[in-house]
């Protein structure tokens, strides 16, 4: 097979969450300890850290390989899900699997892949895997998928555990209460692994002590062991000082959205436990990894700048959380008129999402290209519903041109609702 006959034959072959949602959902761990067995074992012959949580977590691991691969680790990085590129997922050192690993491994392994018809995300877990052995990387940074307990991720023994956040996202799944969310999540934390929690919530916090507890797993919640000073920001990057008991440091941080100081702490508390468990770490590889994580990971979507003139921004925020930061941001950036293309998927908390939105945008109404996006005329009938003026547009594309046609200079354009949306506009 060539390579795009390769990635046709995965995501028409195997169930994918993100394509298609519930229907693609598997709840054990079965398949995944069985292709681990497959191919040995692979996850043991490198050192580990995983990152769990409902916002930031792509956006810390993406950090994380970024200062170890500044320190001179052989850094392999899993995330997901890909924006442009199915390669996305699985790098060493910032470089993307090759288009001739992605086809050896699916054509080697047909046999299995055919016997136990994994779902798409097992599937590529045991990829990373077996390409990071392969790779003879030191260690690997490995983002959870959904979830964290039943997560095809959760296999690994770690040398740190990290949980960004909870918020309420894939609810049906994970419970409907932020406390049930949190026992989801607090399924990565090992016995005697260090563990890192992004955001202190009273509502979360007593369950990741107990769970911490029940596993002898020294606790350490990042909004206590750092503060942020002073923080200087533009359009496109933050200069931001972070303060400890004994430290002291400005970072340059290319990533504007405000949100990213919660997650420059959260690194900042793992890169400290790191150095206790014997890695070295320095303070100029902190700093560098920091400020070249977009050139060194290829992190994207992220209050991402595509156009000055006018003003366009996008955004992979997709839950209430996440999209009350993007809202809180959005007010704070200047414009005369702001212009939202706006797509959702079909199996979000639609209404209450769409009453966080402003109600003084114009907002062009679309969908993705996958089986799993909102029809834009339901999305336009609901956004109405809370006080949302807009039309309806069947693609991104044609939205974003839209948008452009009637934004002038001064005006803003901001593209997001879903990660697919945002992957869209971002195509060239």
């Amino acid at each position: 097979m060539t390579y795009q006959e390769t990635i046709q034959y995965l995501f028409e072959q195997l169930p994918m969450y993100q394509r298609t949602g519930k229907a693609a959902y598997k709840s054990g761990l079965e398949n995944t300890y069985a292709l681990d067995r497959h191919f040995g074992h692979p996850h043991r012959k490198y050192k580990t850290i995983h990152v769990a949580g409902t916002n930031g977590k792509g956006s810390v691991s993406h950090l994380l390989a970024s200062v170890l691969q500044s320190a001179g680790y052989r850094t392999g990085l899993y995330t997901s899900p890909h924006l442009l590129d199915f390669r996305e997922r699985i790098r060493v050192n910032g470089q993307m699997i090759s288009e001739q690993a992605v086809t050896d491994f699916v054509e080697g392994n047909r046999a299995i892949i055919d016997r136990l018809h994994p779902s798409f995300f097992e599937m590529t877990v045991a990829m990373a895997f077996d390409y990071f052995a392969h790779q003879k990387i030191d260690v690997a940074v490995v983002e959870v998928g959904l979830g964290g307990r039943l997560d095809s991720t959760n296999i690994i023994m770690p040398d740190l555990s990290v949980i960004t956040n909870i918020g309420l996202d894939h609810t049906m799944f994970l419970g409907h209460t932020l406390s049930a969310i949190a026992r989801e999540k607090a399924g990565i934390i090992k016995e005697e692994v260090p563990v890192v929690i992004g955001r202190y919530q009273a509502e979360t916090a007593t369950v990741f002590n107990q769970v911490a507890l029940e596993q002898t797993a020294p606790i350490y919640y990042a909004q206590q062991m750092f503060k942020i000073e002073k923080v200087e920001r533009d359009d496109a990057f933050q200069r931001v000082h972070v303060v400890s008991d004994n430290f002291s440091g400005m970072f340059y941080l290319p990533l504007p959205g405000i949100y990213q100081q919660e997650n420059l702490l959260t690194v900042l508390t793992s890169v400290m436990l790191l150095r206790k468990k014997g890695y070295a770490i320095g303070d100029d590889a902190l700093y560098r990894g920091v400020e070249k994580v977009l050139e060194q990971t290829g992190l994207a979507g992220r209050w991402q700048i595509i156009s000055r003139c006018p003003m366009t921004i996008c955004d992979t925020g997709h839950n209430a959380d996440g999209i009350e930061r993007v809202v809180a941001q959005l007010k704070h950036t200047s414009h005369e008129t702001m212009h939202i293309v706006w797509g959702m998927v079909n199996d979000k908390d639609i209404c209450n999402i769409l009453k966080l939105l402003p109600k003084d945008a114009c907002y062009y109404f679309t969908r993705a290209s996958i089986p799993r996006a909102l029809d834009e005329k339901k999305l336009g009938e609901e956004a109405a519903k809370v006080g949302l003026q807009g039309k309806t547009y069947p693609n991104v594309q044609v939205a974003i041109t839209a948008a452009k046609k009637n934004a002038t200079d001064k005006d803003l354009i901001f593209i997001g609702g879903s990660t697919f949306v945002v992957a869209e506009a971002l195509e060239k």
